[in-house]
């Protein structure tokens, strides 16, 4: 089978790449093609995949491309992994928004919106073109904000589209370690959107451990999510939320936390990896695992330093190192492929259309909930009510979405602006106003909407 990686010159495709070699099954992916705007990029994520190729049997075969049609045709699967902007457009974002007091991250608040103004577009033209180049291929996007980037395809793919994003998972498995629970035997009560999700229940052998950890302080204590938001308050809220949930339940001590830092995270990864991409993209080769090597260790600084300004305004210190395992999009991304292509039945915490699962939503809003996969793709499970504080986050947020999809088909002022003074991050349409103004000074693509 073919796998088509779009974003192929992305820092990450190396762990798509690793669960790869690891796939020793019948029907696996035998090629790779690797689709990217950035010659560069491509070069040398190409020269990585070779060091970690290099003695494999097997291995899948990898090409590169910049044309996109080329990189779709004859495709069973494609990898949607793109950057608009790159990260030089995640730095703007974060600081035209605290700018103006307000969160710039990059999939939540302002900086999210931004994204997405300047992905979507880009998102609904690379839809179209899968289906018309590769109309029986399914694509499984991880592009950020990925709820609102799957939905904006799910306009021309329909259910051939599917989201997915390792916070829900690695916050699984993260739980069921702290409960002395086997992840793999676990089936989580988790749902909500995309970076807005709660986990309700830990369910082994009929039974849910998760109340266990509610009432255990110590064991609050013991794993990211606990030290974070703190025992009291997920006590209070009788589940343990996703970690992009601290922008919203501590905004205020988060954004005096990035005002305060000496960088914000997309600054830091400008400077992190372009010094990665130029020792291993230039146009001297380096030697025979050097490329891999360096690859490592700019993950291994990355990793370490994620979500620090959350950390730092809940008065933690470092990751701890049991912490640092990511819920492992690669290898969702691997059980999803063979689920579909083998009919493999599998539950996966993805992103699909909502179809009834969340009352509070309409059909077609794309939610992030447990799924029963096979070869006819993904079904949400069905799932007990939010509580009424999780329904208006969720429905406020999905109005947000649904706000950026409109102003990126009419590229409108006023529905910019309404995409930004709807969010509960943002609390003034005088600021949503600014916001709008300031990133259509920055971002060329969005210069239609400024005064």
């Amino acid at each position: 089978m073919r796998l088509t990686i779009l974003g192929g010159g992305g820092f990450r495709v190396p762990m798509v790449y690793g669960a790869l070699l690891g796939d020793r099954g019948a029907g696996r992916i035998t090629e790779v093609a690797l689709y990217d705007v950035d010659a560069d990029r491509l070069a040398a994520v190409t020269r990585v995949l070779a060091d970690q190729a290099a003695g494999v049997a097997g291995a899948p075969v990898v090409t590169a491309t910049r044309d996109l049609d080329e990189a779709l045709r004859g495709t069973d699967f494609v990898f949607s992994a793109i950057r608009v902007g790159g990260l030089a457009g995640r730095a703007a974002d974060e600081r035209v928004a605290l700018a103006q007091g307000v969160l710039g991250q990059e999939t939540v608040g302002a900086g999210g919106i931004a994204y997405g103004l300047r992905t979507v577009p880009v998102a609904r033209e690379i839809a179209r073109r899968v289906a018309a180049v590769a109309p029986d291929a399914w694509v499984i996007n991880f592009t950020n904000p990925a709820g609102l980037v799957t939905e904006a395809m799910a306009e021309v793919l329909g259910d051939r589209v599917i989201g997915i994003c390792d916070s829900p998972v690695g916050l699984g498995r993260r739980v069921a370690r702290t409960l002395g629970v086997d992840p793999d035997t676990a089936r989580f009560d988790y749902v909500g959107l995309n970076h807005l999700g709660w986990l309700r229940g830990v369910h082994v052998a009929g039974r849910d451990e998760l109340p266990r950890l509610l009432g255990d302080p110590a064991l609050l204590g013991s794993f990211e999510e606990g030290r974070l938001f703190g025992a009291p308050w997920l006590a209070s809220l009788g589940a343990v939320p996703n970690e992009y949930l601290h922008y919203y339940y501590f905004n205020r001590e988060t954004v005096e936390a990035y005002r305060t830092a000496r960088r914000t995270r997309g600054a830091f990864l400008v400077g992190q990896q372009s010094g990665f991409y130029t020792e291993v993209g230039g146009a001297a080769a380096p030697g025979p695992g050097a490329a891999l090597a360096a690859w490592h260790r700019t993950l291994a600084e990355r990793e370490a330093t994620y979500m620090a300004a959350n950390r730092d305004a809940a008065g933690l210190g470092e990751r701890d190192e049991a912490d640092l395992e990511s819920g492992g999009y690669e290898k969702v991304a691997l059980a999803l492929m063979r689920a579909i292509a083998h009919d493999e039945r599998a539950t996966l915490i993805l992103n699909v259309r909502n179809r009834g699962t969340l009352s509070a939503l309409d059909a077609e809003a794309v939610v992030e909930v447990p799924c029963a996969v096979d070869a006819n793709g993904a079904r949400p499970l069905a799932a007990e009510p939010l509580p009424l504080h999780a329904v208006g986050l969720v429905a406020a947020v999905k109005a947000v979405e649904r706000a950026v999809l409109r102003a990126a088909e009419s590229r409108e002022r006023a529905d910019a602006v309404a995409a930004f003074a709807l969010h509960p991050l943002v609390d003034s349409v005088s600021v949503a106003r600014r916001l709008v103004d300031g990133y259509a000074a920055v971002h060329p693509g969005l210069g239609h909407l400024g005064r």
